[in-house]
């Protein structure tokens, strides 16, 4: 059997379709599996790379509900925005499909199907959490309470998504129904169960050594550490079985009598569409999609984030096995989590860099970010995205390496030769040179088919790195009046390392590789030099620093209000005498940090009120501002200054004062009552 007889098939998590993409699921999943399938692909390798919308589940239904929406108007949004930012951004999958599609709908049923009438399911009546208010059964997502790992007090029925625990509704403490807020009572219902404590012998060696029915079918020392780890966790602490439909009436309904009212546990649902979507990609392009999903020579790869190595290396082999033909994961390269300036990215706060809006705010520049996240991958252990980090890695590596090597052969070569590319022949110098730059693109290669991008990137940056050493070496602008014989082997070289460079980085940064392709042309004259990037500047930065710093705050919990002092009369209220008034003057009392000495015209008077206010105000910015001013209080020094009255603060919870002042203008002394 040939090589280029071997099937690819390369699938990414499907995003779930209730909100947009960020670059924690980019880094995660989505870049290094377009990085794999582009390398495999210029190797002219038979590649199908899939994805598509997660479109079920009850996260979908809650959204919904809160925006007073239908399901289906929820992932038609975020299937658009989604679909498009991947397009953008440059991730070229084969098929992008969506879960609500028909197809999918009767693959999921007919697989289940199989499964129920060969006996994998069990049928179970259990308890579970009932919503007396709204007469309904909540699913996993529609329960939140205590995390009884991390002690989160918002953790959901079926993940923490604080410490990333896997949960089932029962772990939780305290737990309450995201619909009503009320406690829920457990309730009897049926479901179909996956036994999967059956399968743990199996999955135990096919984890441990990849063997599976006395075959090697995979390499376990290629997997990563947290992949087996977890899986040998699960494993080592005895499955359970678990419930594979639901009470719910948004998603693929469960084809068995007495199942009204039920649809399939998203999780089954879900990795089925990597199959429905293989369907339609085969019937597209006049393949037969079971070459792809049951032929021995195939090399299944599930590209994924760490929250979904269970599902991905023991449920969904689980039940590809029990149904037969399919073939297993070769590998399940889950990356760890990326964290943004310093904390956890989070959808619900609002915490992170959005695909879409970088897209808009940095237009063009795909590949700058493509770059920086494949250089931090969180492939072994969790990572950290700073936008200052960013700024340097694009300003000092791709501006200062990558695009100045590039830069500095077209204009020299357009100098000297007009563009044309010199013929020469290479000294025993040169050809150990351009040894060494291939030896580095085949070694990004061979580091790419092990699922180590970061390094890969690096070796591929390695080209652009002795291009840039070697013309700073040679310096071919001081040789040209001396020896331009020399000079032409030396831009030869410089732009054969180009053509290289231009191979090697494709996988990472495509759109820079076609801007070579551009430049290179017909491999005879070079066409006109254009920069292939721009230097990030620190304005730039510092919008989208302040952008994070105001989603922070606007996302804040909101903090306790003080509690409510004794209970005061009507006449102990009307006894105070509270009027606009006007700041005439303003100065810092002298030794005194928080206060500032007032003029206040009073409209009976202009008096002297000394404030706690010059922390958060200077004198000058309040000269003329309208304020509230008690009169009738007891006159007092402060700090040798008397104050006659007290002007009215609001103050937050961080203790940030403000004044409270009339909403329309109104002269000084209108009472205020």
């Amino acid at each position: 059997m040939s090589e280029h007889t071997k099937k690819h098939l390369v699938t990414a998590a499907l995003p779930y379709a209730n909100g947009p993409l960020h670059i924690g699921h980019i880094a995660g999943a989505y870049l290094p599996a377009d990085i794999y399938v582009r390398y495999l692909k210029s190797k002219g390798e038979d590649v199908a790379f899939i994805c598509g919308s997660d479109e079920h589940g009850a996260a979908i239904t809650l959204r919904a509900k809160k925006e007073g929406t239908t399901p289906q108007a929820i992932v038609d949004k975020y299937h658009q925005i989604n679909e498009k930012a991947f397009a953008d951004f440059g991730i070229q999958f084969d098929k992008y499909s969506r879960t609500s599609k028909p197809i999918h709908h009767e693959t999921a049923r007919d697989f289940f199907k199989v499964l129920n009438d060969k006996g994998v399911f069990e049928k179970q009546t259990s308890e579970q959490f009932y919503d007396e208010e709204n007469n309904q059964f909540l699913a996993d997502r529609y329960i939140i309470g205590e995390c009884p790992n991390c002690h989160h007090d918002g953790a959901y029925g079926d993940q923490c998504e604080k410490c990333g625990s896997t949960l089932s509704p029962q772990d939780l403490i305290n737990p309450k129904s995201t619909i009503s807020g009320n406690s829920p009572i457990l309730k009897e219902t049926s479901h179909w169960f996956l036994p999967m404590q059956k399968d743990e012998k199996w999955l135990k060696e096919w984890i441990e050594a990849g063997t599976l029915d006395g075959k090697q079918q995979h390499n376990p020392k290629v997997w990563r550490n947290q992949v087996i780890g977890q899986c040998k966790s699960w494993i080592d602490g005895g499955l359970q079985p678990r419930a594979m439909t639901r009470d719910l009436d948004w998603g693929v309904k469960v084809p068995v009598e007495g199942a009204d009212g039920k649809v399939l546990y998203v999780w089954l649902d879900a990795p089925i569409g990597y199959i429905s979507a293989t369907k339609e990609w085969a019937s597209e392009n006049g393949k037969d999609w079971e070459d792809y999903w049951k032929g021995e020579d195939t090399e299944l790869i599930h590209f994924i984030g760490k929250d979904n190595i269970v599902f991905h290396a023991i449920i969904f082999p689980i039940i590809l096995k029990a149904h037969g033909d399919f073939v297993l994961p070769t590998n399940v390269p889950a990356n760890e989590f990326l964290n943004l300036e310093g904390d956890k990215l989070s959808t619900s706060r609002n915490w992170a860099v959005w695909l879409h809006e970088y897209l808009e705010d940095f237009p063009n520049r795909q590949d700058e970010l493509r770059y920086v996240l494949t250089s931090i991958a969180p492939e072994s252990k969790d990572s950290e995205f700073t936008w200052k980090d960013y700024q340097a890695r694009v300003n000092n590596e791709l501006v200062a390496i990558l695009g100045n090597f590039v830069n500095r052969v077209a204009v020299l070569t357009h100098k000297y030769y007009d563009g044309v590319i010199p013929e020469v022949e290479y000294t025993e110098e040169e050809g150990a040179v351009f040894n060494k730059v291939l030896g580095l693109a085949s070694k990004s290669g061979e580091l790419i088919q092990q699922f180590k991008f970061r390094e890969a990137q690096s070796a591929a940056m390695g080209v652009a790195r002795i291009g840039n050493k070697y013309l700073a070496d040679v310096e071919p602008w001081k040789l040209i009046k001396t020896d331009p014989e020399k000079v032409k082997i030396i831009m030869a070289l410089a732009i054969e390392i180009v053509s290289e460079l231009k191979d090697v980085i494709k996988p990472f940064l495509p759109t820079t590789a076609n801007k070579l392709g551009a430049l290179l042309g017909d491999g005879k004259t070079l066409n006109k030099p254009e920069l292939l990037f721009q230097k990030i500047e620190d304005k730039d930065i510092e919008i989208q620093i302040l952008k994070l710093e105001s989603n922070k705050k606007m996302n804040a919990p909101k903090p306790e209000a003080k509690p409510q002092l004794p209970e005061a009369s009507f006449e102990d209220f009307t006894k105070m005498d509270i009027r606009v008034g006007t700041i005439l003057e303003a100065e810092k009392v002298p030794k005194a940090n928080k206060l500032l000495k007032l003029l206040v015209d009073t409209g009976l008077d202009k008096r002297t009120v000394v404030s706690g206010i010059a922390e958060h105000y200077t004198a000058e910015e309040i000269i003329g501002k309208k304020v509230s001013v008690l009169l009738n209080l007891a006159s007092r020094k402060i700090r040798g200054v008397e104050s006659q009255g007290m002007i009215l603060m609001a103050e937050n919870s961080v203790g940030e004062l403000s004044f409270v002042s009339p909403e329309n203008e109104v002269e000084s002394g209108s009472e205020i009552r």
